[in-house]
């Protein structure tokens, strides 16, 4: 068996995640409290007690994401449970270096939490949008996207599954380019409730200002290979880390694409650490010969122990 760890992005959050696991398991009690050291503030409260405006914040939702994985991966570690590979999808890939200690903790936590407040003033509110595209092909979305760049920027973001793709982009040209794919045949679109045109262009100052920060993190060659979202491999050595997380903001993911080398690498066992079950869905439609399970609470923990745990 090969296991590959995985890691959820921005949209998983919700109040009072991982707050069962904080209370059984002093490893993960001990990441959360470290988490409070290293904000210089009651950030786990907010976490287990505050409320959804406060957790949809993209400077709170990164950091938390990233605590509530990285807790979990670290607790299945400690179980005896290791990944062969990790992988996360935008946010999650700092959960990956995490795991793969590649990254530590400690520089890692402060520096989502600047990337969430780049992403977010990279571009005024209310400019950019965007929209998940349900049952249209790639080529014919693209073709959509073009015709509708006349009404400004607009690309495809996410590259999640067969059959799920996602625009982003100003929000006019998200809008025409929605319009379109209506009517080339997409089943549906979806606008998405985001705070910006995240993974489109209009965030590249976001990711040069994050490659000004990424210079000052230390940075090691990952212990298991990390997959990264824009060349859906892992990267070759610790430079091209750094480049490519500066990339990930303004360049698309191509999630789907990073499934399909790790099945080809050999894993046969994927496990969603972290708040939601979004990537074991997209895991069904990519391939679901695989073995796909979710860690999130006290209830999926145990599952997935008693299936793996000394395998």
């Amino acid at each position: 068996m090969k296991i590959a760890f995985i890691f959820p992005g921005q949209g998983a959050q919700y109040i009072g995640m991982g707050k069962e696991l904080y209370d059984n398991f002093n490893i993960v009690k001990n990441i959360f409290d470290k988490t409070d050291e290293i904000l210089i503030e009651n950030f786990v409260n907010l976490v287990f007690n505050g409320n959804d405006e406060d957790i949809k914040k993209t400077e709170n939702t990164q950091p938390a994401i990233l605590m509530v994985s990285t807790a979990i991966s670290q607790l299945l570690m400690s179980e005896g449970i290791m990944p062969t590979m990790t992988a996360g999808l935008s946010l999650g890939e700092y959960s990956a270096l995490v795991a793969a200690n590649s990254i530590s903790y400690e520089d890692a936590l402060p520096l989502v939490r600047k990337r969430g407040q780049l992403m977010n003033e990279a571009v005024p509110s209310g400019k950019g949008a965007m929209a998940a595209v349900l049952g249209l092909a790639e080529d014919k979305l693209l073709l959509c996207c073009e015709e509708a760049s006349e009404h400004g920027t607009v690309s495809i973001a996410n590259y999640n599954c067969p059959g799920q793709l996602v625009l982003s982009g100003d929000r006019s040209a998200v809008e025409k380019a929605s319009e379109l794919a209506k009517k080339a045949g997409a089943k549906r679109v979806v606008p998405l409730p985001v705070s910006g045109p995240f993974h489109s262009p209009l965030l590249k100052p976001a990711g040069d200002a994050l490659a000004e920060l990424l210079k000052n993190i230390g940075i090691k060659t990952p212990q298991v290979p990390v997959v990264s979202n824009v060349s859906a491999k892992p990267s070759g050595c610790v430079e091209e880390i750094r480049e490519l997380l500066a990339k990930q903001v303004s360049n698309s993911v191509r999630w789907e694409d990073c499934i399909r080398y790790m099945i080809a690498q050999g894993v046969d066992t994927f496990l969603e650490l972290g708040p939601g079950k979004a990537l074991s869905g997209f895991l069904r439609k990519i391939d679901n010969t695989v073995n796909t399970y979710n860690v999130e609470d006290l209830a999926s923990l145990e599952n997935v122990l008693g299936l793996l745990k000394g395998v």
